[in-house]
């Protein structure tokens, strides 16, 4: 196609022929670009409805395990509850229960003891000891006391190893208590329960304390031959 200033058509072609081909092309073109378009649109649409319905999907589930988990705590609470009433009923028949062991042992607390050649002038149950701001510093189940001597009773139904532990801890707040005033009266220590397990009967006696246990409708004595009881 030669440059003479005017335009030609290909060879072979009239110009009609070619503007309509190029036309042709165009449209064509156009066409292609119109359905890319609309793939582009439906294509982002879909990615959009899925999007939405992920995130749909996600809030359902966060508002299931949230529900779940109110549920849950709902339930915890509840169970919560109920353990701290069952504590509370078995906390009162216990202390019914160390309160009946001290009658068992009160009546024949002195005739015991005397038996081990120690004799008490007073018996005094549930002795609190306060300090000198009225603060309660221990309270003893039973306390015997002569003119050199004190004896704490710790009663219980059951004495457990930390019930012993305690008892011993008590007695050193009763050493320190007494040696406020210049006392220094001895003072030993007992464990009265109706049901004594080896193991914290043994812990007992290695703390130096008396053991008493149920027999009948009484206490008596449990320790072996040669005892030594220790002095706080």
């Amino acid at each position: 196609m030669a440059a003479t200033g005017k335009y030609r058509a290909p060879e072979g072609l009239t110009v009609e022929q070619f503007w309509e081909m190029f036309y042709a092309k165009i449209a064509e073109h156009e066409e292609q670009n119109k359905e890319y378009e609309r793939k582009r649109k439906e294509e982002k649409a879909e990615y959009e409805r899925k999007r939405e319905e992920e995130k749909l999907a996600r809030e359902l589930e966060k508002a299931e395990f949230d529900r779940k988990w109110a549920k849950t705590m709902e339930n915890w609470d509840k169970a919560d509850r109920r353990i701290q009433e069952t504590n509370r009923q078995l906390g009162g028949i216990s202390n019914t229960f160390g309160e009946v062991i001290e009658h068992l042992v009160l009546p024949g607390i002195e005739e015991r003891f005397a038996e081990m050649g120690l004799r008490f002038s007073q018996v005094s149950p549930r002795r609190k000891l306060k300090d000198s701001a009225g603060k309660l510093v221990a309270e003893i189940d039973l306390l015997l006391e002569n003119r050199d001597t004190i004896v704490a009773v710790e009663t219980k139904g059951k004495p457990s190893i930390k019930d012993i532990e305690k008892h011993g801890e008590k007695l050193e707040k009763l050493r320190e208590w007494i040696g406020v005033d210049g006392d220094r009266k001895r003072i030993l220590g007992a464990v009265a329960g109706a049901v004594f397990g080896s193991g914290e009967r043994l812990s007992a006696l290695k703390a130096g304390f008396y053991v008493i246990v149920q027999s009948g409708d009484t206490m008596c004595m449990d320790i072996p031959e040669g005892f030594e009881p220790k002095v706080w």
